[in-house]
């Protein structure tokens, strides 16, 4: 048995904000005091150290063919930015787009145990598991893309029974192996295909004349008929474009009051005022999300550097090639069921435009009272790669820090944002709630983003740190599932994390239909997409972790 000793606890599941106390941990996981008689094998003081569980990052693009996609893309990237091997890791590469092997170990050399890729295509779902397997440390899942297929589109269309949609949507899920439903700019990537560029909440699709609304208000309903914890997982429509928050409000109510997540926020909070059409509505959005109980977001922060925009978005990704930096991009289809696009981009902390975006990210953050519904996210890599996030929390934390970085940005952008009037600093508490309990609970894993007496023992010891970005890039040690696997910051020992799904309920006589089409439309068999149990650790995971899932009687 393991005893932590005398550390500053941060775990809100359980409303613990700095207390003193002992963790006890054995067999992998935190288990009650076991009174003084009991044998201690090993003792950690920690005192004056601050302990929270494990980090958990709920949209972070880590697997899938965009990633492979920008990888290859962009070997500058890996050239500039290599990791070499030691006794103990693989060698690795990338800063924008890192390897895998090094995206597991920088997430767990800053804390992270549970990473979770946002836009899975059912039919690639085999490769995004091949690939998150590849990704040693923290513990992965996926959201399966669904809302601008055919097959899902054709259901609409012709006035499918819900019942049938919920069949649909469960298959997807299971034969998938995911966490959760994401929708991607509903129906736009479809639409793409036949020659549209734009696709507004209340506009026809050109083929089959459903409108994103009816995409979201299905799938929403779906995800909740089944009993899946984390909502739907919106990327909404008109992504990046000046004027789209009026759109993202519309989509908020669109959900009717079922629970919905909308993702990279950031992206979807524009307005047209000024002289350049070109403004924050960072205040109109966080009062809608403080008034509607039903919505949460994550942001999707900027920060200022190199990077790489990945998408499932081909609509929005082939509008913005000529932001291309350097100059190369790629759109790309997989089976009729969804799209991509990648293309590099570097955002200007001078540029009007980026240093705006910059300011509106951490304006949503600061406006939104409830940490429990605002997560922190860069949707890694398209606002910034994930090792920023250090930065990125003392920006939150630090208010002069803030001020200070607020007067190198473009002078034009800094006058036309409200960010310096915006004088809350979050404190350890509220970070805890954002980088662990609320991911925890939004997602239904009921055993991690938290400290109390049967969670998985993934823990995380800083040393107090007034420069939290000093703080929360090197923890003193960090402990997955009870082993120690990061110490001052580096690895000291690799293993490899499991993988969460759900299991819904449905009616597998959906299987019939979708043969059918399979067999006619598709190039590979409807058997063939199946990712099965065992294929799940012979991907490379070190165990299948299945979540049930509630169904209510509403």
């Amino acid at each position: 048995m393991l005893r932590l000793k005398g550390g500053r606890l941060y775990d809100p599941a359980h409303g613990i904000d700095g207390q003193v106390g002992d963790l006890y941990v054995e067999d992998g996981r935190i288990v009650a005091d076991p009174g003084p008689d009991a044998v201690i094998h090993q003792e950690i003081d920690l005192t004056n150290r601050v302990v929270m569980a494990g980090a958990i990052d709920l949209h972070t693009h880590i697997g899938g063919g965009k990633v492979n996609i920008a990888r290859a893309l962009l070997p500058e990237d890996h050239r500039f930015d290599p990791a070499p091997a030691t006794d103990l890791m693989h060698a690795g590469c990338g800063h924008a787009a890192p390897s895998t092997w090094t995206t597991g170990y920088r997430y767990a050399e800053m804390g992270y145990t549970a990473c979770f890729e946002p836009a899975m295509l059912p039919s690639n779902a085999r490769h995004a598991h091949l690939e998150m397997g590849d990704i040693p440390m923290v513990d992965k899942g996926a959201y399966a893309m669904l809302g601008s297929d055919d097959f899902f589109l054709r259901l609409l269309a012709t006035g499918a029974d819900q019942r049938l949609v919920n069949d649909y949507v469960g298959w997807t899920l299971d034969s998938s192996q995911a966490m959760a439903i994401k929708v991607v700019n509903p129906g736009g990537i479809s639409a793409f295909k036949f020659n549209a560029r734009n696709l507004d909440l209340d506009e026809a699709h050109p083929y089959y004349s459903v409108t994103p609304r009816q995409v979201i208000q299905t799938l929403a309903r779906a995800v909740h008929d089944l009993g899946v914890a984390h909502p739907l997982h919106v990327h909404a429509s008109n992504l990046g474009i000046p004027g789209n928050a009026d759109t993202t409000l519309a989509t908020m109510a669109a959900a009717e009051g079922l629970p919905i997540h909308i993702t990279h926020i950031q992206f979807h909070s524009y307005g047209m005022e000024g002289e350049r059409k070109f403004s924050s509505e960072a205040e109109r959005i966080a009062d809608a999300i403080n008034h509607m109980g039903n919505v949460s977001a994550d942001v999707g922060q900027i920060l200022f550097g190199q990077t790489v925009t990945a998408s499932g978005d081909t609509m929005i990704q082939h509008r913005n090639r000529r932001h291309a930096s350097p100059d190369k991009w790629v759109c790309m289809d997989i089976e009729c069921d969804a799209g991509c696009g990648v293309v590099p981009f570097k955002y200007r902390d001078k540029n009007f435009v980026n240093a705006l975006q910059w300011a509106i990210g951490l304006e949503l953050f600061l406006r939104v009272t409830d940490p429990w519904r605002i997560f922190l996210t860069t949707d890694h890599p398209n606002g910034a790669p994930f090792t920023s996030y250090p930065h990125l929390i003392r920006l939150l934390m630090d208010r002069n820090f803030r001020n200070s970085k607020l007067d190198e940005i473009n002078p034009e952008a800094a006058a036309h944002s409200q960010l310096r009037q915006l004088a809350r600093e979050y404190d350890l508490y509220e970070i805890a709630i954002m980088t662990r309990a609320a991911p925890a609970r939004s997602l239904g894993l009921s055993d991690r983003g938290h400290l109390g007496v049967g969670a998985a023992a993934d823990i995380v010891v800083y040393r107090d740190d007034t420069d939290r970005e000093v703080m929360f890039a090197k923890p003193e040690y960090v402990f997955k599932d009870g082993r120690l696997i990061v110490r001052d910051g580096r690895v000291v020992e690799v293993v490899n994390g499991a993988v969460h799904v759900v299991k819904p309920e449905y009616d597998k006589g959906i299987e019939k239909p979708l043969k059918d089409y399979f067999d006619r439309y598709m190039t590979v068999k409807m058997e063939h997409i199946k990712v099965s149990d065992d294929e799940i650790c012979s991907c490379g995971a070190s165990r299948l972790i299945p979540h049930k899932c509630s169904v209510s009687s509403s």
